[in-house]
């Protein structure tokens, strides 16, 4: 059996915790955002921007783009079994996404120490292009839900 290295028992949950999540969770499958990867502490995202989801600019709504990355990050702090949450979250917009544009959210665990969590997450366009940064923070919150 693998150590956490992303193999063995620690990858087993991770994947069982984001099913049994996205089984719940009408916000994702209503904007049809796929979860396409989880391990523990990681999580990639990806969703395809549409009419609907432009501003008055032309370019995708950054509440969109943070949903996305929000998204990631939630499915990256909940891979350890107990319910977390987020805490706060802050996003720095780089450049604009627009209709047609696939986007990618890759989140990744930077510190988790008792209850309290650190994520960074990328936003990119399908050619790699990153177009925003967000951090996120989470709080595991004991004896609620599933673990």
């Amino acid at each position: 059996m693998a150590a956490d290295g992303g193999g063995g028992a620690a990858m087993d949950r991770a994947r069982a915790d984001a099913a049994r999540m996205y089984a719940d969770d009408q916000a994702t499958k209503a904007l049809r955002i796929s979860i396409d990867e989880v391990g523990p502490g990681r999580a990639t995202a990806r969703m395809r921007v549409t009419a609907d989801m432009t501003n008055g600019h032309g370019i995708a709504h950054g509440g969109y783009i943070f949903l996305l990355a929000d998204t990631a990050f939630a499915y990256a702090c909940n891979s350890y079994g107990p319910v977390t949450v987020a805490q706060g979250g802050q996003i720095t917009f780089l450049l604009p996404a627009r209709e047609g544009d696939e986007l990618t959210a890759s989140a990744a665990e930077r510190v988790r120490m008792d209850r309290n969590g650190v994520y960074d997450v990328s936003v990119h366009r399908a050619d790699g292009t990153v177009l925003a940064e967000f951090r996120g923070q989470s709080r595991t919150v004991p004896g609620w839900g599933a673990a």
